[in-house]
């Protein structure tokens, strides 16, 4: 939504108790509204905000009023410059321009023609062809990736929370992500993770293996959103956050 959309929208859904829905985009909608009362409901205190491309996801959080820290992850130069000008003007937003992996290692970073497709994985039209001119490399960044553990550690030293979220829209890496943060995935509350349907990278995990993993680490499904909107009738994305048993009461299972 433009910000002048959002200026005349606010309001009137705060006045009414509503959210105005935008043609095509009701998942968008759902996933806000499940946002908002999961974060209230579970004490949030932190979200990592891992593939932030240019901080539309923190910027998200803050319309439905969280106010806690966002530590967003962006590789990407372009993205990275944008979403530095927009976590410039929030004091509780902090920005790491690094890419996160399984390990650190030597990769290549993959930059395509629309910056929120760019992955460390390569990407491919073998399973669909629709995103092909958005999905198309046009640089290739050599970087040294790093792990989450770290950035886990360090920032909760330095904002002492006890109760985070874990987003991850790394364009087919997210699993890689999780494996690179066996010794402190199970201190998150919960993850929002994106599932592939139709694979848009080569050797990209799909949904059920993603799932699988999450659920092997002691997450339970709380809910599942559909994430390519205008892409109808097909499915081709699923976001899907997933709740760690360790933090729910037993009453709401």
């Amino acid at each position: 939504m433009a910000t002048w959309q959002r200026t005349i929208a606010s309001p009137i859904e705060a006045f009414l108790g509503v959210d105005i829905v935008r043609r095509g985009r009701a998942a968008v909608t759902l996933e806000k509204q499940y946002l908002r009362r999961l974060l209230k409901e579970l004490a949030i205190d932190c979200v990592f905000d891992v593939g932030a491309n240019e901080g539309q996801y923190g910027e998200m959080l803050r319309e439905i009023g969280y106010k806690g820290p966002i530590v967003s992850f962006e590789p990407g130069p372009v993205a990275l410059d944008a979403l530095r000008r927009r976590a410039g003007r929030d004091r509780n937003w902090f920005v790491e321009g690094v890419a996160l992996d399984e390990r650190e290692r030597d990769a290549v970073f993959n930059l395509t023609a629309h910056s929120e497709f760019s992955s460390l994985k390569t990407p491919s039209t073998a399973e669909t062809e629709l995103f092909r001119s958005q999905n198309k490399t046009t640089e290739q960044l050599v970087l040294r990736t790093q792990t989450l553990t770290p950035f886990v550690r360090a920032y909760g030293s330095k904002l002492g929370f006890s109760r985070p979220l874990l987003k991850l829209d790394t364009q087919g890496n997210d699993m890689n992500v999780v494996r690179g943060a066996l010794e402190v995935i199970k201190e998150f509350v919960a993850l929002q993770s994106e599932l592939s349907i139709k694979r848009l990278y080569e050797d990209q995990p799909n949904y059920i293996q993603s799932i699988e993993l999450y659920t092997s680490l002691g997450f339970e499904l709380g809910a599942l959103t559909p994430n390519n909107a205008g892409q109808f009738p097909l499915l081709f994305e699923l976001d899907c956050v997933m709740l760690n048993s360790a933090f729910l009461d037993r009453g709401a299972r």
